[in-house]
């Protein structure tokens, strides 16, 4: 809360951590490239830098890890011609996903979600993306490379990457947090499978309690892909000059991939109502066999008790007390009326 207040009386473009630090330095991983040379360097905020764009038909990649040094960030603004508003979302890890046009370049806010299965929690990090013609700058909170795949494709010559433009470089790095959203989905549906296995063969208090879980992280999941889907239209759909006719082609295919990921995460969503729903029919089966046993167990010892209760009554007229085989024949006739039931019941499938 106090963190809150003190954002609050802070002035627009103010650029303050609002995050957890996750790691001691920052790391800068610069890479340089057009389609014939590639030159990389991995620097740290405890080292003397000096930020340069070169010419246009070289693509600059600064890939900086880590966002609580606030300082190199201004630097960096300050270097690159960056608007302060986009510098204060840079910082805010609270920050939605979207797609903005400045003067002087695109900025893309996108959230990397991964799920650990054994812990069954959803780590989500916030991801920034700065990019004019000629130059692309991103921003992680962790030192993890979720961009090492691209960094390959690059050092490999695969693909058509090295003979594109930064903004091609965009869309494949927001295409590779797209593709992560899949893992993602796919880790939680096998969590579902399981937990849809185990419903069918113990409904406890503990399952109703693993399903609700899994729902809350599909809300979370769901918090930070249906805002993506609206920023990577606003992407694909750009007059910019930044962004090359033959990249609009790729974007558009990525704002296809968020619209599925979207449906996925809603289909798993019902897929979680059924199971509740399940849960509370296994449930309610489970106490309808058990009142079925007790009904019959009732129901067998009823005519019993009455006759129990007719001959343990203390009158002294009763001419079948005073039988010879009175008590057997009662015993006999009392076995023949619980096993007649119990034969009935089975007769209508009861039991």
């Amino acid at each position: 809360m106090k963190e809150k207040k003190h954002r609050e009386t802070l002035p627009p473009g103010s650029v303050v951590f609002k995050g957890d630090q996750k790691m001691e330095r920052v790391s800068i991983n610069y890479l340089k490239y057009d389609a014939e040379h590639l030159t990389e360097q991995k620097l740290d905020n405890q080292a003397e830098i000096t930020f340069l764009q070169s010419a246009q038909e070289i693509v600059d990649w600064y890939d900086i890890r880590g966002l609580h040094d606030t300082r190199l960030i201004e630097t960096l603004g300050q270097t690159f011609e960056i608007h302060p508003l986009i510098l204060e979302d840079i910082v805010d890890t609270d920050q939605r996903p979207k797609f903005e046009e400045y003067e002087k370049g695109l900025f893309l806010v996108i959230r990397a979600l991964r799920f650990e299965k054994l812990q069954g929690e959803l780590n989500v990090e916030h991801i920034t993306i700065y990019f004019k013609k000629g130059l692309v700058v991103t921003f992680q909170e962790t030192e993890s490379d979720l961009f090492e795949s691209v960094r390959r494709r690059l050092q490999s010559k695969q693909g058509k990457i090295r003979t594109r433009g930064a903004d091609y470089l965009v869309y494949a790095l927001a295409d590779v947090l797209v593709d992560q959203y899949y893992f993602m989905l796919e880790d939680i549906e096998e969590v579902i499978n399981q937990l849809e296995e185990e419903l069918l063969d113990s409904p406890d208090e503990t399952i109703r309690e693993k399903i609700h879980h899994i729902k809350r992280t599909l809300i979370v999941a769901r918090k930070s892909i249906t805002p993506l889907r609206e920023a990577i239209n606003r992407f694909a759909k750009t007059e910019n000059d930044i962004i090359q006719d033959h990249t609009k082609l790729f974007i558009r295919d990525l704002y296809d991939h968020t619209i599925q990921v979207m449906d996925m995460t809603e289909n798993y969503r019902d897929m979680l109502n059924g199971l509740q729903d399940l849960h509370l029919s296994e449930i309610s089966h489970k106490m309808n066999q058990v009142m079925q046993v007790l009904t019959i167990i009732t129901t067998v010892f009823v005519p019993l008790s009455f006759l129990v209760g007719l001959y343990g009554m203390n009158f002294d007229h009763m001419p079948e007390l005073h039988y010879k085989y009175g008590y057997f024949i009662l015993w006999g006739f009392m076995l023949l009326i619980a096993l007649g039931l119990l034969f009935w019941f089975r007769k209508k499938k009861w039991l």
